[in-house]
C-alpha cells in the first residue's frame, strides 16, 4: 500500500507540479500556486522580524515546482501571451505531492500521453488540485468518476446531463479526500486558501498570517454572498 506523503511534516522539500497541456491555459488558474510559495523558506527569509516574526519564520517549508509538459521542451502557452518554459516532462518528472490543472482553452483533445500521466500523478500525490476547466483532464482520465466535484457554475446544468457519474455540486470549491476542485477561475483563490488552511491549520501558523497579509478572505463556499444564480 502506498504511503502517502505527510504535507503537515514533510521530512524532504514537497514538490509542487503544475500540468500543462499541449494547449493554451488561463494563468489565473495557475497562479494561485504563488500562496503555497509564500510560505517557503526562500520567501519568508527576505521579511524583516518586524513585518514576520521569527516564530512564523520557522514554521516555513521548502517547496520544489514542477512546471511539466508532456514534451518538457517546447514552451508552454498561457493566456496573457505567456510563453513559459517547461521544468520537466512527463518521463523525467518525479512523482508530485501536491499537483495543479487550471483550464486549457478549447478546441483542444488531450493526448494519451497526458490522460496516462494525469491518472499517475493523481495516484502519487497527497492533494490533487483543479482550477476552473481545469477539471476536464482529470475527468476525461476518469478520476472524477463517482466523486463530488464542482466546476464553473455556468457548466453545472451541462455537465449533469453529460457526466452523471459525477456528484456535481453548486461550490465556490469542493473537497472529495485528495481532489479539490473549484468554480470559475478567481474561485482558485478560494479554493487554495481552503486547501491550505485544511492542511496547515488556521490558529498561530504561518500560512493563515500570510493569507490575512495578502487580503486573502473567507467567501460562503455554497455562493450564498452573492444575489445571481444561474
Amino acid at each position: 500500500m502506498k504511503t502517502i506523503f505527510n504535507l503537515q511534516k514533510p521530512d524532504r522539500a514537497i514538490r509542487v507540479g503544475v500540468i500543462l497541456l499541449n494547449a493554451t491555459t488561463e494563468i489565473l488558474d495557475v497562479a494561485p500556486i504563488d500562496l503555497l510559495g509564500a510560505a517557503s523558506k526562500e520567501f519568508t527569509e527576505m521579511w524583516s522580524d518586524e513585518l514576520l516574526p521569527p516564530a512564523l519564520k520557522k514554521q516555513s517549508i521548502e517547496f520544489e515546482y514542477h512546471w511539466v509538459t508532456e514534451s518538457g521542451k517546447d514552451p508552454a502557452l498561457l493566456t496573457s501571451g505567456i510563453r513559459m518554459l517547461p521544468t520537466h516532462s512527463f518521463e523525467t518528472c518525479p512523482p508530485l505531492d501536491i499537483v495543479l490543472m487550471g483550464a486549457h482553452l478549447p478546441p483542444y483533445s488531450l493526448t494519451k500521453g497526458e490522460l496516462s500521466f494525469i491518472r499517475k500523478s493523481y495516484h502519487e500525490a497527497t492533494a490533487f488540485l483543479t482550477i476552473c476547466g481545469g477539471f476536464v483532464g482529470p475527468l476525461e482520465a476518469g478520476i472524477l468518476q463517482g466523486k463530488a466535484a464542482t466546476a464553473p457554475r455556468t457548466m453545472l446544468k451541462i455537465l449533469r446531463e453529460s457526466a452523471p457519474d459525477v456528484h456535481w455540486v453548486e461550490k465556490r470549491w469542493a473537497r472529495d479526500g485528495k481532489l479539490w476542485t473549484s468554480g470559475t477561475l478567481l474561485n482558485g483563490i478560494d479554493l487554495m486558501a481552503a486547501f491550505i488552511r485544511d492542511t496547515w491549520g488556521e490558529n498561530d501558523t504561518l500560512q493563515n498570517f500570510l493569507l490575512k497579509a495578502g487580503g486573502v478572505t473567507t467567501r460562503d463556499v455554497d455562493y450564498e454572498d452573492v444575489s445571481w444564480k444561474y
